[in-house]
């Protein structure tokens, strides 16, 4: 896997060992980072964020900063090794081991807010998830905020509260881009 475009666009990245992950495949976040526009200093939350390779996407191509959200030790172990092969982090990429509805109040709490959210669950959990993530954003979204949520088709990410402004199939992933 690489980081299609940017700064760290060609860069390798590796993701976490075993099935537990389904790392965005070049081709969808290369039409998913088109389909965004240009990026000038978000402030980026990758929530599910398995390799990090969304939120690595984001910052090559001009986010300011990005928050890693991941319950997995192995994932965390790989987002790390990511960052640090590419050297990015202290202020710029922070991972956060937790999960994704804890760090969403603990987000609320410490008065953080986001641009640009990346909500990429586990194909199995997507279904069911989606009310509760969009209750829980809604306090940590920036003015013109953006969500992006990833999962099957035939299991969508419903996010109730947001509108839809992009809705694309690539294969059996479904990419949606909300705005608030």
């Amino acid at each position: 896997m690489r980081v299609v475009a940017g700064r760290l666009g060609g860069r390798r990245i590796v993701a976490p060992p075993g099935e537990g992950t389904r790392p965005t495949s070049d081709r969808v976040r290369e039409a998913l980072f088109s389909a965004l526009g240009p990026l000038g200093g978000e402030r980026v939350l990758d929530l599910f964020a398995g390799s990090g390779a969304l939120a690595i996407e984001a910052l090559s191509r001009g986010a300011g900063t990005a928050v890693l959200v991941e319950r997995d030790a192995r994932a965390v172990a790989a987002i790390r090794r990511n960052l640090d092969d590419l050297g990015l982090g202290g202020e710029e990429a922070v991972v956060r081991r937790r999960d994704a509805l804890r760090a969403l109040r603990d987000a609320r709490e410490a008065g953080e807010t986001y641009d640009l959210v990346f909500i990429d669950p586990p194909y199995r959990r997507a279904a069911g998830l989606g009310p509760e993530l969009a209750q829980a954003l809604q306090w940590v979204l920036a003015p013109d905020a953006r969500v992006i949520g990833e999962s099957d088709r035939r299991t969508p990410l419903e996010l109730p509260g947001l509108t839809t402004t992009f809705d694309r199939r690539y294969g059996d992933t479904l990419l949606r881009i909300h705005t608030a």
